[in-house]
């Protein structure tokens, strides 16, 4: 029986970073605070969210983001989703990094096999 070659298999490139730029967008028409911006959210939009939704959303990069509430932001600041989302290549190795030869996981044990069965001298 042969066996078949083995093929090496490539790993995708690992997918870009997404930058949240809410408060540099808010910022740039005069938005300073998440108060303006959830009256403004309310206003213009018709969503109203909770100040700490608001917060959290002006204050540190959410993992996710529904549409609806990305098209409020949008419609609230007068801007495109492009103008709250950036794109960027991430930088992390798309393989992993070879081990090194003195890796312990990939070197062979150093110590002498211990015997199963010792045989007695002859009494």
């Amino acid at each position: 029986m042969t066996t078949p070659p083995l093929h090496a298999v490539e790993t995708p490139a690992p997918p870009p970073e997404v930058e949240w730029k809410l408060r540099i967008a808010a910022a740039q028409r005069g938005i300073w605070t998440g108060t303006q911006l959830r009256r403004l959210l309310a206003e213009r939009a018709g969503l109203e969210l909770s100040a700490a939704s608001v917060s959290a959303l002006f204050t540190k990069q959410p993992s996710q983001v529904k549409l609806s509430t990305l098209a409020a932001l949008c419609a609230a600041l007068d801007c495109t989703p492009g103008d709250l989302l950036t794109l960027q290549e991430s930088t992390a190795p798309s393989t992993p990094p070879p081990r090194p030869a003195s890796d312990p996981a990939r070197q062979p044990s150093q110590q002498q096999p211990v015997p199963r069965h010792r045989s007695l001298p002859p009494l």
